[in-house]
């Protein structure tokens, strides 16, 4: 019930969002509108099922401990730990079909969802370079990386241009779409770039041109939307293509110089491809860590109010997600160990519920 219940909270931020006004309007079907729902629950149900596990944790815990019914097992000789271990066996088995859920149905529905409204809102669509994307052009010569894209105003963008062996960063830049000759325009703003062969650097505004039906045509998922086999095969092909030759010419301070360059670079890349990865890993164990910490937790509250489980469980979630966006606003800064930072409250979530588990099996 309770995942029924998160379930629907979460559907109802899309649903009403980019589903209903679709509806209402008389542009799409009932039928429509019901696959679009059922694409977007495996992915709500990667925070569905540890928000559920959680609560139903203290609403069943707290009733058992506000009625004396701990009292009534223990006097029949029963410990706490083998009351709960069916209820840990089944933690685990969420925790592997979490895995499932993070790592691959949640991905691939979340792609089939946006193909959906994209094709629904096809008439109104532009073509734009997506965010967080690895974009190679249709001659192979340049890969565009872009952090943010509001409506063609673009931060944090990255080219490797791979024909001339340089780097181009710019803090901004703008994104026009030439329709008639079907290319994209990227204007980057106060741009840096870096000659891999013999580390000259320049600097400037700099025009960047992006064959638009081959944008089209090979356009991929988010980072955020990939499965964790895709997340791998782009870490690999990032790794790859990033794999520059050097001049023979340069002197071994130069040699060093560049390589130290570009290994801070390849580090700004992969960061974000390696953050996502661990996040989908450390997401599948949620369940466990929720379960050890919510059944001392809703044994020492002591209260059957169903209200006081869901506030003590909301407050639990908001910790540990405050963690996971903490290493993906982080996600740029490799100096922070920001995929590290996405198992912090995996960590601390068992360990604090080990010990309090341990303390309510003694009586403490």
């Amino acid at each position: 019930m309770t995942v029924a219940v998160f379930t629907f909270v979460l559907l109802l931020g899309n649903v009403l969002k980019e589903i209903l006004p679709l509806l209402i309007s008389g542009q799409v079907r009932f039928g429509v509108v019901a696959e679009a729902i059922g694409l977007l629950v495996p992915f709500v149900w990667v925070f569905a099922l540890p928000m559920g596990m959680l609560t139903a944790t203290l609403l069943i815990f707290g009733r058992f401990s506000a009625d004396q019914e701990l009292t009534a097992v223990r006097a029949s000789g029963i410990s706490l730990l083998s009351l709960i271990s069916p209820i840990l066996l089944l933690s685990l088995a969420l925790c592997a079909l979490s895995a499932l859920v993070n790592m691959e149905l949640g991905p691939r529905c979340r792609i089939a969802y946006n193909k959906l409204m994209f094709r629904l809102k096809a008439g109104i669509s532009s073509a734009q370079l997506p965010e967080q994307t690895f974009f190679k052009d249709l001659k192979g010569e340049n890969l565009v990386y872009v952090g943010r894209n509001r409506n063609g105003v673009l931060e944090d963008i990255t080219v490797y241009r791979i024909k001339e062996n340089m780097t181009v960063r710019a803090p901004k830049g703008k994104l026009d779409v030439d329709a008639e000759n079907k290319v994209i325009n990227l204007y980057l703003y106060n741009a840096k770039g870096v000659w891999h062969d013999d580390g000259r650097i320049s600097s400037g505004d700099i025009l960047v041109q992006v064959d638009l039906k081959q944008a089209k045509e090979n356009e991929r998922p988010r980072l955020s939307d990939m499965t964790f086999m895709q997340l791998r095969d782009e870490m690999r092909n990032l790794e790859r293509w990033l794999s520059f030759p050097l001049a023979r010419n340069l002197s071994p301070a130069q040699l060093r110089a560049v390589k130290e360059r570009m290994f801070k670079q390849k580090q700004d890349l992969m960061t974000p491809i390696r953050v996502h990865i661990h996040r989908q890993v450390a997401f599948s164990f949620a369940c466990f860590g929720f379960t050890l910490i919510g059944i001392p937790l809703g044994i020492r509250v002591h209260r059957r109010e169903t209200n006081i489980g869901i506030a003590i469980a909301l407050l639990l979630v908001a910790v540990y997600y405050s963690f996971v966006l903490l290493g993906g606003a982080l996600d740029t800064r490799p100096e922070f160990a920001p995929h590290l930072i996405v198992w912090a409250p995996n960590f601390i979530f068992q360990a604090v519920g080990a010990v309090l588990l341990w303390r309510a099996n003694r009586g403490v």
